[in-house]
């Protein structure tokens, strides 16, 4: 699949996920329009050779040099690179684009908007988490009963470099003897707050289990669209900046054969 024709399909995923979401949008060139000022750009994924990666940028003020982008990135599985594309693209939006989209008050009740501890003037809003694999209502229950992000606040401080919004991507599981930890932030690894991911005591069992789960940081209690009205955000270029780097390969890898082979 060609980069034209994978750009067809992300776009029409993304329309496809976010009017289940209760969003108008609809592709216009390089980006997928939706309300007011809002879309989601799609740049090419590094390295992928119909692996199902996106990566995505939730735009808030489109148009404007200084408007901040969320950038998160997913895999997804399938039988066809279409498909793996379109389950990369829904893992994405249950993560992710439904904190973004979200009324206020709807995202404070279902996600919960807090003060964060260890990141003075902060404000963190966590979206549902996806749990999968065998055995994984383990994982499920541990990241019910903690707050994973105040632990990794250290490690995370260095990162937060501009006003926010900032988006913090984090991907951990596994199981006992190869487990594996990933923070993104901004759309970018983040190798000092990974480490921090990985030596937490979350449940590492005999099979393998995943979870992935999104946070939005702002620097005010306020939605992102509100956000970007006031003029948040660093800085910008306005054409889709290059792509982050990519996954660890194993990773997703990993994660593939056991879904293929069940262990």
């Amino acid at each position: 699949m060609g980069p034209q024709e994978r750009l067809a399909v992300i776009q029409r995923c993304v329309v496809l996920e976010m009017a289940r979401l209760g969003q108008v949008f609809h592709p216009d060139g390089e980006v997928v329009r939706g309300p007011g000022t809002t879309a989601v750009a799609v740049r090419e994924h590094p390295g992928d050779d119909g692996a199902g990666h996106v990566d995505l940028g939730f735009v808030l003020h489109l148009g404007r040099a200084d408007a901040p982008v969320v950038w998160d990135c997913a895999a997804g599985l399938g039988k066809t690179e279409e498909e793996k594309l379109a389950n990369a693209v829904r893992m994405w939006a249950t993560t992710t684009a439904s904190v973004l989209v979200e009324p206020p008050e709807r995202r404070e009740a279902r996600a919960g908007h807090e003060d964060l501890p260890g990141l003075p003037g902060w404000h963190a809003v966590q979206g549902p988490a996806a749990v999968f694999g065998f055995g994984n209502e383990h994982l499920a229950r541990w990241l019910a009963g903690h707050r994973v992000l105040p632990a990794l606040a250290p490690a995370l401080r260095a990162e937060l470099t501009g006003p926010g919004p900032v988006g913090v991507k984090l991907f951990l599981g596994g199981k006992a003897g190869d487990d594996v930890a990933e923070v993104r932030v901004g759309g970018e690894v983040s190798e000092a707050a990974s480490a921090a991911l990985r030596a937490l005591d979350w449940p590492r069992g005999e099979r393998l289990c995943w979870a992935r789960l999104f946070v939005l940081l702002t620097t005010e209690p306020t939605a992102p669209e509100q956000a970007a009205a006031a003029g948040a955000g660093a800085p910008a270029p306005t054409r889709v900046p290059p792509p982050a780097a990519a996954r660890p390969r194993g990773l997703f890898a990993r994660w593939r054969e056991a879904r293929r082979t069940g262990r």
